[in-house]
């Protein structure tokens, strides 16, 4: 828009800044049992975010992360704004996270999330998911984000045309989204100009079902923002509407002297009956949204079969702002503890223009507010809603932790003081044993036993003997080097005995018996018996002297040789 000079002076005014005008409209469609959709337009944010998991999670995903974005709606943020908005959806991830962490049913919940904020003449967009944003700009209409679906990496790697993609079988399933999977999930993330009579779509995968060009002739000829965004979700069910549709239109327009006049407040007087948080005490949080007992779909593909479902949990926990202990007058953060009651968030979203839609209006109409509850985790609730509360305290935050962790550091001082006793009793009962081996080519004894526990060796030279290996037969050999065990010390002796009388490593008395009776030369007859008689002779006769046997020496016999 052009602007006009000022007579006076001959030169231009300043230039107003920008703000959003803005639409939102949101269907739960002719199947689905349940919205899980969820979209905040205001003056300075826009996004939309649609929910996955089933029955269990996917409204309460969608519902927390957009009422945890709704405070960035403020043109405060300066040169930061792209960082804020980063770091906000990395904050609604890890809610999530916490979310799953406290109600296990929530397991496998996730959000896709399109945002935009006008800051500085800026816009910032951040985007994950198949949620859509497109963009108006002098006649030119084109889609900025990028789907990050499973078709569109084929599509971009060329392995599938565009125009087979709205048949392909696994056109839903989602390769990013904020969950419970990814810590860190990764951002399409980008900084903007914003021109006054920009036009910008940003709507849930929903709207695919409607002809791109009846999309584009709608946007460019309904000059209403209402209108436009009544005739998109009115176009869905139409054709059909298998799925939740959500639309946001927003126009980038200077700011006016009404809207300044209806600009948001800067604090929110306290709700009537309503006690405040005292903030030496923390903060507590709001309900945690319960979630039904069905099975939940997976990040894989958000759009199952639909089957009757609950809705938004409504049960409410302890803690709500109204019972929370009465502050000293005047003590009390208008940004902190009192955001934590729906009444209040409720209270705070009538005080600016903005228009909430699907499960996250849901959530604020019935006070069911997605956050962490519990007295230890208060001011991490208050941060997630407002950001702007203080960090908890070490003795706020970690008590419950505490006896966990001296118990784990317990049990693993006792499996250590075990394990040391044992391996100190083990290598004890090895140095009371003994073995024959050999060192430096003769035969030794050793003190404990022949085995090594890693760099460890479990024995010890006890004595080195004269015996020399080469004297030993083969087979005490390699006895000997491969070690021959004993009980005691004595023990190990007595085989050190044997070795050097028999040659061998066992007893005496077990190696076979050799006759002492002495071996007759050859050709010589046998001696006579003692048994057989004398023979009869002349008793006048002299006796015959017996044969003198011929000498003959004795082998030593070893107990190999026996054998």
């Amino acid at each position: 828009m052009a602007v006009p000079e000022n007579p006076a002076t001959g030169s231009s005014p300043a230039q107003r800044p920008l703000i959003m005008r803005f639409a939102a409209r949101s269907d739960v469609g002719r199947i689905r049992a349940k919205n899980d959709d969820s979209a905040y337009a205001g003056r300075h944010l826009a996004v939309v975010a649609d929910g996955m998991g089933g029955h269990a999670g996917g409204d309460v995903a969608s519902a927390a992360t957009v009422l945890d974005m709704i405070h960035l709606d403020s043109p405060d943020h300066g040169d930061d704004a792209g960082t804020v908005l980063a770091d906000e959806i990395q904050t609604a991830n890890s809610l999530l996270s916490e979310l799953v962490h406290i109600n296990p049913k929530l397991a496998g919940m996730g959000t896709t999330v399109t945002a935009l904020l006008l800051a500085n003449g800026k816009l910032h967009f951040a985007h994950i998911g198949d949620s859509r944003a497109y963009r108006l700009r002098d006649g030119e209409f084109k889609q900025v984000s990028v789907d990050h679906t499973f078709v569109q990496r084929l599509i971009d790697e060329g392995r599938l045309r565009p125009e087979e993609a709205e048949t392909h079988p696994h056109k839903n399933v989602l390769m990013r989204v904020l969950g419970d999977v990814d810590a860190s999930p990764e951002l399409d993330l980008d900084t903007l100009d914003a021109r006054p009579g920009d036009r910008w779509l940003l709507c849930s995968d929903g709207l695919n079902y409607v002809a791109a060009h009846a999309v584009e002739r709608t946007v460019r000829e309904t000059h209403n923002l209402h209108e436009c965004a009544e005739t998109l979700v009115e176009l869905t069910l139409e054709a059909g509407s298998p799925d939740n549709v959500t639309v946001v239109m927003v126009d980038i327009v200077e700011e006016t002297p009404d809207d300044v006049s209806t600009a948001a407040v800067e604090i929110i007087p306290p709700v009537q009956g309503s006690k405040p948080a005292a903030a030496a005490e923390g903060v507590p949080a709001a309900a945690a949204a319960a979630a039904a007992d069905e099975p939940k779909e997976t990040h894989a593909s958000k759009h199952g079969d639909a089957t009757p479902g609950s809705g938004q949990a409504k049960e409410p926990q302890d803690g709500n702002a109204a019972n929370a202990p009465q502050a000293e007058s005047g003590s009390t953060d208008p940004h902190l503890g009192e955001h934590l009651s729906a009444e209040v968030l409720r209270e705070e979203l009538a005080s600016r223009p903005h228009e909430l839609v699907g499960a996250a209006a849901a959530a604020a109409e019935s006070g069911s507010i997605p956050t962490v509850a519990g007295r230890t985790v208060a001011r991490r609730a208050a941060t997630l809603l407002t950001h702007k509360a203080e960090p908890a305290d070490g003795e706020d935050a970690l008590p419950a932790l505490r006896p966990r962790r001296w118990l784990t550091w317990s049990i693993a001082a006792a499996v250590l003081v075990v394990v040391a006793v044992g391996l100190w009793l083990g290598y004890a009962w090895t140095q009371t044993r003994y073995y024959v081996g050999e060192f430096d080519s003769r035969v030794a004894i050793y003190n404990g036993v022949s085995q090594r526990l890693g760099p460890i060796q479990l024995s010890s030279l006890e004595a080195v003997t004269d015996i020399r290996m080469d004297s030993l037969p083969p087979f005490s050999q390699q006895r000997v080097r491969q070690t021959v065990p004993a009980n005691d010390l004595y023990d190990a002796q007595r085989i050190v005995k044997n070795l050097e009388l028999t040659g061998t490593t066992s007893p005496e008395e077990e190696c076979p018996k050799v006759s002492a009776s002495p071996t007759p030369a050859p050709g010589s007859a046998p001696p006579a018996t003692a048994a057989a008689p004398p023979p009869a002779t002349d008793a006048s006769a002299p006796a015959p002297a017996p044969p003198a046997p011929s000498p003959s020496p004795t082998p030593t016999i070893t107990c190999e040789a026996a054998k």
